[in-house]
């Protein structure tokens, strides 16, 4: 089962390589891991989904709150949570195809960033299924890159 945990950190050197030698330390694997400053330059926010039964998820947290530089930690159950993802895909694109990719793009709410001659940059944001499909759909045009910034996610109450 994956699990999505959160956890506030305090913005110092070394805090991310402690929070994933804990991580490998253990055999816990991490699926994606996105980390950015919050509101307050003093903090930064890990958002970490990894894989694990019940017991799994709970050592996590144990684990990470007895970490220094971490403050808080929260574990996003279903439904409890939004959550999205960024991601950007570099297609092919000649003069035939981009009018069906750019219909593809409105259906997705996906937006063009970037045009060249043989090749478009697209930029959506969403959770992992519709990401998924939206991949799945391009492919027959030819991917040429995709980069991902894994989930982000926030409490609803």
């Amino acid at each position: 089962m994956r699990h999505t945990i959160s956890a506030l950190v305090e913005n110092k050197f070394g805090v991310l390589a402690r929070v994933a030698g804990l991580f490998s330390g253990r055999g816990y694997n991490i699926d994606t891991l996105n980390v950015a400053p919050t509101h307050d330059a003093n903090f930064s926010r890990m958002t970490i989904v990894t894989r694990g039964d019940d017991a799994t998820l709970e050592q996590i947290i144990k684990q990470l709150n007895k970490l220094v530089n971490v403050v808080d930690v929260q574990d996003f159950r279903e439904g409890e949570y939004v959550s999205r993802e960024l991601a950007l895909v570099k297609v092919k694109a000649d003069a035939k195809a981009r009018s069906e990719i750019m219909q593809i793009c409105d259906i997705f709410r996906a937006k063009i960033v970037d045009v060249q001659r043989s090749e478009l940059i697209v930029e959506i944001t969403g959770d992992e299924s519709k990401i998924e499909k939206f991949f799945h759909l391009l492919e027959p045009f030819g991917v040429v890159e995709i980069t991902r910034t894994g989930r982000v996610a926030m409490l609803r109450k």
